[in-house]
């Protein structure tokens, strides 16, 4: 088994979120023994500024938050920064500039994992601070989005808990109304959204962003 950099996790944006995140760290190390897992550091702090609020200039920025936190997580020994959270990447320049390259871009993951697919149009389900921030226009191809008005209640319930059959549901007929706007891949671009939405629900290839990025994570902390 290969040695591991040590992976520190900026989360808490939200919890179970980012508790989803270290479940798939472990799930993607093929393991015999404890010991065959990397070392994982956590800031799960659900206090960093609320994303929407900044971007609509009713709240602080998040950004000083997430430098502290990296700086923190890199002092205690991380050499590889995550953070499942995507709208908190439009901050993610403040993380950049105390971690440099030891930070691995969720958007950066997903799109990555999108493009597998050859899509002609990209289907997004995402709340409006990451729309608005335009993260995943970046990509090589037309982003179809869904209404933000139809996903931040959803996520809203979700962060308080409610994963039941009438948020799936509601989450399920959100997939395939993009499906039927025109996209070939549907990318969860909250780290709430998979909680809810499994692949065998959507019609088209389904990129799960917080998979992703614990896929491009891992890639990044494996020792040759």
């Amino acid at each position: 088994m290969a040695g591991w950099r040590t992976i520190g996790v900026i989360g808490g944006m939200g919890p179970a979120a980012t508790a989803d995140f270290l479940r798939l760290l472990v799930a993607g190390v093929p393991a015999a023994r404890d010991s065959d897992h990397p070392r994982i550091l956590i800031d799960s702090n659900p206090q960093v500024p609320d994303r929407n609020a900044a971007l609509a200039g009713r709240g602080p920025s998040p950004g000083p938050v997430l430098a502290e936190m990296a700086q923190r997580l890199m002092a205690q020994g991380a050499q590889v920064l995550a953070m499942p959270c995507n709208a908190a990447h439009g901050w993610a320049g403040a993380v950049r500039a105390v971690a440099d390259d030891a930070f691995i871009d969720i958007v950066d993951a997903a799109l990555a994992a999108a493009m597998v697919h050859r899509p002609a149009r990209v289907g997004v389900i995402a709340i409006g601070a990451t729309l608005d921030l335009n993260l995943y226009g970046r990509g090589a191809v037309p982003v179809v989005a869904a209404d933000p008005a139809r996903v931040q209640p959803l996520i809203d319930r979700i962060k308080a808990g409610d994963t039941g059959a009438e948020v799936v549901g509601a989450m399920n007929q959100i997939a395939a109304d993009l499906v039927v706007d025109g996209a070939d891949v549907v990318i969860a671009a909250c780290t709430e959204v998979p909680l809810v939405l499994s692949a065998g629900a959507v019609p088209v290839p389904f990129v799960d962003t917080t998979a992703a990025l614990a896929a491009a994570t891992l890639a990044a902390a494996r020792l040759a």
